[in-house]
């Protein structure tokens, strides 16, 4: 079983699942669930659940310690005069600082010698051969366990909660292993906190019929996103990618395009298995997309791609930096230097640079990963920078700035400026990106499309067809969502035999059009990966 679009997992591992969690006493439903999840989490990475078991047992014994300080510190305030409350608040959050650091360095620092050892250790190499040192390491190479940058950031979050005191921690150690390995969220997501999950998990909710109807939808059309759409565009992607030398400017920027497309297409479509699946035992896991390539600006497309990631970056890395004493201290002075607008946005984007530094480090160990979290924080920063610019502009070209219009050309321009970042993003490395931007740039081109060249790369005229067809589909869905209107409820509500064409139709346009057989590789879990 190596995804949630096996035939493994969709035929034999999901349905048996739902029919035990069904017949099990609703009291020891979380137990199935554990049990399903470490097995599905071995199917996929064998003995490398260690990894996921160790993970646990650090967060498991460091919360309940934090429990313990923070109970000392409670009985001890209540029998101390109002004057030696907040030395003891000192005292005792300083214990809870160093435990939680240290929890944080642990956890932190298993993913950074698994993920990066060998980044780093390639790169030290490289500077001992530009200075002619004759001094060779041995590079570190490790077998990365999936979904590793997922389950941390979740450990990570729920200890932190801990200590903020927001959730109390969790005594049972299998309840607690359970919201760590849960199998629906361990591979790619999303990255659910504890407060969110737990009740979900723990409590053996009752299955409804419309809920298994609408998972059932969702995994359906997530399908239809990952075999129709992604798994098509792949063999095309490859070859442009890996042999961009060969193509014209014209042809990359084909590539960067679809790939932007297929990268949506298979981390929105494992969503919504993901979500789907979690709908048939009624469980409501957080959305992870909300339509992104309506947004007017980068900012607002992070708001919108991978909510989940932007959540916990600015809950844990934003905000606790923006809210640091040095640079509440640098906001105030640069605000009474700068004004309202440019005054906050120094200290801000010291905090934004370091989210940003750690979103390309999250997603991979190479340069471009990097490039890619700088490159959208430039843009982040400098949106902000000229917006009063921009204001003053639109106000004396009369320009309005509600107009659909206007919103169109936000829209495309965000889309483009997303489009050459996923370029970065899926290049061979950094020196490739920089090469394939500049071929768009000096050698744009439409003969490849004029002589039929386009059509011989993977996919013929059919494909690019089919694709369309698909992608028109997902584009239509998404205007109405955009809209607030649901497609799900409207569908409900029209006659059994519309409804159930409806559902036959798509099963047979997944089958037939579906990209699987001989001559198709499909496409690994892309963000498993990272």
């Amino acid at each position: 079983m190596s995804s949630y679009f096996s035939i493994e997992y969709l035929a034999l591992f999901l349905p048996a699942v739902f029919i035990f969690y069904n017949l099990m006493p609703k009291k020891y439903r979380w137990l199935l669930l554990l049990l399903a999840s470490y097995l599905f989490f071995w199917l996929i990475s064998g003995k490398l659940i260690l990894y996921l078991i160790s993970a646990t047992c650090i967060v498991y014994i460091l919360a309940l310690h934090l429990e313990r300080i923070q109970s000392q510190r409670n009985q001890l305030l209540e029998k101390k005069e109002r004057s030696e409350r907040k030395a003891i608040r000192i005292f005792y959050q300083k214990k809870q600082r160093k435990l939680v650091t240290a929890g944080v360095l642990i956890l932190i620092g298993i993913l950074a010698v698994l993920k990066y050892s060998g980044f780093i250790g390639i790169n030290i190499q490289s500077i001992f051969s530009l200075l002619h040192l004759p001094i060779t390491i041995q590079i570190p190479s490790f077998v990365l366990p999936i979904g590793i940058s997922f389950y941390t950031l979740q450990a990570v979050s729920y200890l932190i909660d801990v200590y903020r005191e927001k959730i109390k921690p969790e005594w049972n150690f299998g309840k607690l292993a359970l919201y760590m390995s849960f199998f629906l969220t361990i591979i790619e997501g999303p990255i659910c906190r504890y407060s969110d999950m737990s009740i979900q998990l723990y409590e053996g909710r009752k299955v409804s019929w419309n809920q298994f109807l609408y998972g059932m939808q969702r995994i359906l059309y997530g399908l239809m996103k990952k075999i129709v759409i992604a798994d098509r565009l792949n063999l095309f992607i490859k070859t442009i990618f890996h042999d961009y030398n060969s193509y014209d400017g014209g042809m990359i920027a084909l590539g960067a395009l679809l790939y932007t497309c297929q990268l949506y297409m298979e981390f929105s479509g494992t969503m919504d298995i993901v979500i789907g699946s979690g709908e048939i035992f009624s469980f409501k896991i957080l959305e992870n997309f909300r339509q992104p390539f309506f947004s007017k600006t980068i900012s607002e497309f992070w708001q919108r791609w991978h909510i989940s990631l932007g959540l916990w970056f600015k809950d844990y890395i934003f905000y606790p930096l923006s809210m640091s004493d040095p640079l509440k201290k640098m906001t105030s002075w640069a605000r009474k230097k700068f004004k309202n607008h440019y005054g906050p946005l120094m200290s801000g984007s010291i905090a934004l640079f370091c989210v940003w530094l750690a979103n390309g480090f999250w997603h991979g160990s190479g340069w471009n990963y990097i490039f890619f979290g700088l490159y959208h924080f430039t843009l982040i920063l400098g949106g902000n920078l000229i917006e009063p610019v921009s204001n003053r502009l639109c106000s004396y070209f009369k320009i309005k700035r509600e107009s659909i219009l206007y919103h169109f050309f936000q829209i495309v321009r965000t889309g483009i400026l997303v489009v050459i970042g996923e370029l970065f993003f899926r290049a061979q490395g950094l020196r490739a990106g920089i090469h394939m931007f500049i071929k768009i740039c000096t050698n744009f081109s439409l003969v490849s499309f004029t002589d039929s060249t386009v059509f011989s790369i993977g996919m013929d005229r059919q494909d690019f067809i089919i694709v369309v067809i698909a992608v028109m589909t997902v584009f239509v869905i998404s205007i109405i969502k955009e809209k607030g209107l649901s497609v799900r409820e409207h569908i409900s509500k029209e006659p059994i035999v519309l409804r159930w064409s409806l559902y036959y139709m798509l099963i047979l346009f997944i089958v037939v059009f579906g990209a699987y057989g001989t001559g198709y590789v499909p496409v690994d879990p892309i963000y498993a990966n990272f």
